[in-house]
């Protein structure tokens, strides 16, 4: 694993939490507004100095950082002078965007770095058609190591029951098939049954019911072999998965790819949830999911196995993604998240104009003491799941290459 890979993955993911708090402090200056305190990480302070009216610094615990605005709710108390500066006492509009400065800072260096990988090494087509087809058809054998299948002759169950390569994969069993990984991971879960595979030949749709043959393989993580189900089947290789644009051309294409990646986000920040109970199990000793949530320490692990192969376009990949990953899970309408305080924001100017249709004045400013508890609750989910899923990058970590 490159050391290289480590740090410089583990600087990209600082330099972009010190954006995303930086977004809200450009914000709230454009708008007037008092910036208190400017600071990377949490606890104990390092070091720090104080610029005009802010005082910037360093904190023990590289986890994060905040942007301290005077008079960010009604309950924060502001001196005489700061009172013109204050955010509470600025427009709802302008208060959204200060809330908003740190989510699209990173979202435009996610949008940046994916143009710059288009333009200078190549990214995922965003134009490819990604139809899974078939591939190769072969026997099926068990695995003998890491690497290597023992030799086989023959038809496979695919062959067998007339799959042909170049069959566009519709459905397994009745349930659709986006990806030849759906395929792979239906089969493999049900050794010794039939399956119903659909494809689409030439325009026609055809059905084949396989006998899914019992074979070993073996857990990348463990070493420890296990039954699977095989058909002999591979995926066809995608044309022209990965291309290099011009710096006009790669426009269009990096906004395709990056509606793309932040749909994929939103996908992933709604299955979440129900991935944290396997994070906890890895820590010990179940097998580690490869699509659930990882720390800093997990990808910064993953960028020093990307640079170690010289992977150099996927690593920046992965941290546009990480970006994206940043500006979409603070747009969660909880607090203490940026989105927490847009939704108070909104519910407060919602609340005005129904009391302005029943002839009232405006209401009281939310009372963020009654969000305390949910704000404290959230605080500490959001501190466990990160503890447990640090626990699992040192002790169970996730590896992309085996």
């Amino acid at each position: 694993m490159s050391a290289l890979g480590i740090v410089v993955f583990a600087l990209g993911i600082a330099v972009s939490v010190a954006l995303h708090e930086a977004g809200h402090m450009f914000t709230a200056r454009a708008f007037g507004m008092r910036v208190r305190r400017y600071f990377i990480g949490f606890g104990p302070t390092v070091w720090s100095t104080r610029r005009g009216n802010t005082e910037y610094g360093i904190a023990a615990l590289p986890f994060g950082g905040f942007c301290e605005i005077a008079g960010m709710t009604a309950m924060d108390e502001v001196t005489a002078e700061e009172a013109p500066h204050a955010m509470v006492n600025k427009p709802a509009w302008q208060r959204v965007a200060v809330m908003s400065g740190g989510i699209a800072m990173n979202l435009l260096i996610g949008i940046v770095v994916t143009y710059l990988v288009a333009v200078m090494s190549g990214i995922p087509n965003p134009y490819a058609d990604r139809t899974p087809r078939v591939g190769e058809l072969s026997c099926t054998s068990d695995q003998v190591d890491a690497e290597t299948l023992a030799p086989c002759e023959g038809d496979g169950p695919a062959a067998a029951a007339g799959m042909r390569a170049g069959d566009e994969l519709a459905a397994v069993d009745g349930q659709p098939v986006d990806s030849f990984v759906d395929l792979r991971d239906y089969v493999i879960a049900r050794p010794g049954e039939t399956v119903a595979v659909d494809v689409v030949r030439d325009g026609v749709a055809h059905t084949f019911n396989i006998q899914v043959e019992p074979v070993l393989r073996m857990n990348p993580q463990t070493g420890e072999q296990f039954e699977a189900g095989a058909i002999g089947v591979s995926s066809a290789p995608v044309e022209d998965a990965v291309r290099q644009f011009g710096p006009l051309e790669a426009v269009p294409a990096t906004a395709r790819l990056t509606g793309e990646m932040l749909s994929a986000t939103i996908e992933g920040i709604v299955a979440f949830p129900a991935k944290i109970p396997g994070v906890v199990a890895s820590v010990f000793g179940a097998e580690r999911d490869v699509e659930g949530p990882i720390s800093v320490i997990g990808a910064s692990r993953a960028g020093g196995e990307l640079v170690e192969r010289n992977l150099w376009s996927v690593f920046w990949m992965m941290l546009a993604n990480l970006n994206f990953f940043l500006a979409l899970f603070n747009l969660v309408p909880l607090p203490p998240l940026d989105g927490g305080h847009i939704a108070v924001i909104f519910y407060e100017r919602i609340r005005d104009a129904i009391r302005k249709l029943r002839g009232l004045g405006p209401g009281e400013p939310v009372n963020y003491e009654k969000l305390l508890p949910l704000t404290y609750f959230m605080a500490a989910t959001l501190l466990i799941v990160g503890v447990f899923v640090m626990l699992a990058d040192v002790i169970n970590p996730v590896r992309l290459f085996g």
